[in-house]
């Protein structure tokens, strides 16, 4: 497992801290704390290696860094029509999405924290990778505007979608997120308005998409 030397930027530090991630070897203290009832556990840490982009942000002393712990705090603490479970769960979809393990890890942790359950969990992989799928092939559908496309049966299986754990609300919003961060027009359209329709609001959109989009960029420098 690799060690770092502990990152010379008490921002940045704090924003790891937020975020349940370490970028050193835990202590013996710590690693017995870590190895008590970990399901049970709010100090449970994910070990990270610091990247090359973030490591030139600290070389740099980049003011972003200031701006990238407000905008995560804001979004995943301050939301005005998110809960703090949506808004973690939501951080995970983008994490899982980006294929981000450091950050799976914490928000799974940080999500059973506000009360996640742990098919909750499953169904944001599950929604995530069903977004995936349709993503691509809506997408295609979409560039190439061919009728022998767009009539033929799509043939893809998504009864998760019928009655999900989430709520079919949340689960409409989870779809529309994962859906503008990986650009599908079609699906983005689609799911707007499918999740209006089951009792959400523009301002749950709104931040929905908002959130995703900072956490996607916490990604590019994390990654």
């Amino acid at each position: 497992m690799p060690t770092s030397t502990l990152i010379p930027n008490e921002t940045l530090q704090n924003l790891l801290a937020d975020l349940r991630l370490t970028d050193h070897q835990p202590s013996e203290n710590l690693q017995a704390l870590n190895d008590y009832e970990p399901s049970a556990n709010p100090q449970t840490l994910t070990e990270y290696e610091p990247s090359a982009n973030l490591q030139m942000l600290v070389a740099g002393q980049s003011r972003f860094i200031k701006d990238l712990r407000i905008n995560v705090g804001n979004v995943l603490n301050n939301t005005q029509h998110l809960s703090r479970k949506e808004a973690l769960l939501l951080a995970l979809a983008v994490a899982v999405n980006e294929r981000y393990t450091p950050l799976q890890e914490s928000f799974s942790g940080l999500a059973r924290e506000a009360g996640a359950t742990d098919a909750e969990l499953a169904e944001i992989v599950a929604c995530t990778s069903l977004m995936n799928t349709n993503n691509i092939f809506y997408r295609f559908r979409h560039f190439v505007k061919k009728d022998f496309y767009a009539n033929q049966p799509a043939g893809i299986k998504m009864s998760v979608m019928a009655n999900p754990v989430l709520g079919k609300e949340f689960f409409e919003l989870v779809s529309l997120v994962i859906s503008a961060v990986n650009g599908c027009e079609l699906c983005v359209g689609s799911h707007e308005q499918s999740v209006l329709q089951h009792g959400s609001s523009e301002s749950r959109v709104f931040e929905g998409v908002k959130l995703a989009s900072v956490i996607k960029g916490l990604i590019t420098v994390l990654a």
